[in-house]
C-alpha cells in the first residue's frame, strides 16, 4: 500500500480531527510538519499540494485531500472509518454540529484571522480578545446542540461530530476561555479523553521534539504518562 502522508501542524485544529480518524481507522501514517509560523504553508512546495496555503493534506490511495471534513468522509466512504450515522436525520444533525465548529466557528478563530485583527488594530491584545469574542459564544451555541445523555456529541456513537469538537476544546484552552460550566462539552471532553486515538493524536504528542516518540510510543505508556 502507497505511503500515507499528513502534511500538518501540531496546533492545527483541522489536522488534529484528521489525526485522530487516521488513529481511529488504525492506518499507518507519517506526519511532515508544516511550520505555520515560519510560513512553510506559503512556500512553493506547499502551495504545490494545497493551493489554499493550509493544512492538512492527506496523500493517500495516490491522491492528495485538503480540508479536513472532506477527508473524514473521504476514509468514511472508502470504509476505512465508521463515524457517521446510517439514519438520515441523525446524520444530518451530527453534520449541523460538526459544521457549526468547522465552518462557523473555526474559520473566525483561525490564527491568521486573529493576527490581520490585531495587525489592523495595532494592539496585540486585540488577538485574544478576538478569539474571546467568538469561542465562548460559539461553544454556547455547540452545547446546545449536543445529546444529553452522551457520552459522545451524538450519544452512545463516536461520529465526526467529536473529531471537530475536541481539538477546539483545546483552542478554547489555549486562549483562557473556560468551558467546566458546559456539562455536555464537559462530558464529551472526559469521554474522549480516554480514547488512545485522541490522546496520540493530541497536540503534546506531536510537537516538533516530541513526535517520533510519541509515534512510536505504545497506548498504555502514553496512558500512563511520567511517573
Amino acid at each position: 500500500m502507497p505511503e500515507v502522508v499528513l502534511h500538518d501542524y501540531w496546533r492545527s485544529t483541522a489536522s488534529w480531527r484528521v489525526r485522530i480518524a487516521l488513529e481511529l481507522a488504525g492506518i499507518d501514517w507519517q506526519s511532515r510538519p508544516v511550520d505555520l509560523l515560519a510560513g512553510d504553508q506559503r512556500a512553493a512546495a506547499h502551495l504545490a499540494l494545497n493551493p489554499q496555503g493550509l493544512v492538512p493534506v492527506l496523500e493517500i490511495d495516490g491522491l492528495r485531500l485538503s480540508q479536513s471534513l472532506a477527508i473524514l468522509d473521504y476514509l468514511e466512504e472508502t470504509g476505512r472509518l465508521s463515524l457517521r450515522p446510517k439514519d438520515a436525520a441523525l446524520a444530518a444533525r451530527m453534520r449541523a454540529i460538526a459544521q457549526a465548529i468547522a465552518c462557523d466557528l473555526h474559520p473566525v478563530c483561525n490564527l491568521r484571522v486573529a493576527t490581520h485583527a490585531a495587525a489592523l488594530t495595532g494592539q496585540e491584545e486585540t488577538r485574544a480578545d478576538w478569539m474571546r469574542h467568538f469561542i465562548r459564544p460559539g461553544l454556547e451555541a455547540v452545547e446546545a446542540l449536543l445529546d444529553e445523555n452522551g457520552p459522545y456529541c451524538m450519544g452512545a456513537a463516536l461520529t465526526q461530530a467529536d473529531l471537530c469538537l475536541i481539538p477546539q476544546l483545546y483552542n478554547a484552552a489555549r486562549w483562557g476561555v473556560d468551558t467546566g460550566d458546559l456539562p455536555r462539552i464537559t462530558r464529551v471532553a472526559r469521554a474522549c479523553a480516554e480514547l488512545d486515538a485522541f490522546r496520540r493524536a493530541a497536540p503534546e504528542a506531536m510537537h516538533p521534539s516530541e513526535t517520533i516518540r510519541a509515534r512510536a510510543m505504545p497506548p498504555a505508556a502514553q496512558k500512563a504518562g511520567p511517573p
